[in-house]
């Protein structure tokens, strides 16, 4: 039977097991994908300790990790048009990512290009889409500047360089250890911590146009004070305080069409997935932890197939 690495309870570390499941079978709009590699992400473990939406529906255990993976269409469901088994694909799973099999609606799944690697195009799906469907809300014009907070994160590394791509100058604040790293992306770095409103202050003594805050409550305080219009503040870490603020959160697209545009980026070397490490299957444990423990750098994938 097919293994995944699931949580079996909602908890810590000690609920994760890796186990065999039977191989899913694809509905209407679905396909039947032989996964190849799986992004890890925060959200990963957030999910195991019961982290989701607000009166959402509590999910069947045990439950698969993961939520993007990148592979091979084995199997197509009824009404599913532009697929055919064979075709190398990338997209959200609606039954986890970190198996040998998993199921994608086709709503949030594309073709990966030839070019993409797996394992890269595996990192798209969460971090990447959610950054693209943030600067695209922004909607700044080139030559405007970006305030980034979370800019050595995984969003906000993939939300600079869509931002620079497009024109825009990006200030990006993030620890003192990621400075070389935040440069490197063609962003202005401002260190975290005490005294982050001066910095900033000095980083942009005329305001910025747009903030995309990725850290939350006084970090995303300190940003909007540099915004002469609160509108263009959007967050994907605190909606209460952004709220406050006169924000509002990332409108997620969650389409393929995204995903198109996305690993057009990566092609055309404008967005760089920064994969650090990979794991195997059986290894996925060591995998989660590098995230849950902060200590990633870059992105972190699973390689699962052959």
């Amino acid at each position: 039977m097919p293994k995944a690495y699931v949580f079996t309870r909602y908890g810590g570390p000690e609920a994760e097991a890796l186990v065999e499941l039977d191989r899913p079978t694809p509905g209407p709009g679905q396909v039947l994908v032989a996964v190849r590699a799986a992004g890890v992400n925060p959200v990963d473990w957030k999910q195991r300790t019961g982290y989701g939406p607000a009166g959402g529906a509590a999910r069947e255990l045990p439950a698969v990790f993961g939520n993007e993976v990148a592979g091979v269409v084995e199997e197509v469901g009824a009404d599913v048009t532009g697929f055919a088994v064979g075709d190398e694909v990338f997209g959200n799973p609606v039954t986890g990512g970190y198996a040998e099999y998993t199921l994608l609606p086709v709503a949030v799944t594309a073709h990966k290009p030839t070019e993409l690697a797996y394992s890269d195009a595996a990192t798209l799906p969460v971090a990447a889409a959610t950054a693209y469907d943030g600067i695209h809300q922004l909607g700044l014009p080139a030559g405007a500047t970006l305030l980034i907070t979370g800019a050595g994160g995984g969003v906000g590394v993939a939300a600079t360089q869509i931002a620079r791509a497009f024109g825009v100058r990006v200030v990006g604040v993030a620890s003192d250890g990621k400075k070389d790293f935040v440069e490197s992306l063609g962003a202005v770095h401002v260190p975290s911590g005490p005294g982050l409103a001066e910095r900033l202050r000095g980083a942009a003594p005329d305001g910025v146009d747009g903030v995309f805050d990725l850290v939350g409550d006084e970090v995303q305080e300190a940003a909007a004070t540099l915004l002469t219009d609160p509108s263009k503040l959007i967050t994907g870490a605190d909606r209460q305080t952004a709220a406050r603020l006169g924000g509002a959160p990332v409108e997620r697209a969650r389409n393929a069409a995204v995903l198109d545009e996305v690993a057009k980026l990566v092609v055309e070397g404008k967005l760089k997935p920064f994969v650090t490490q990979t794991f195997p299957l059986d290894r996925a444990g060591e995998a989660l932890r590098t995230v849950e423990e902060g200590h990633a750098r870059g992105k972190i994938v699973i390689e699962v197939g052959a």
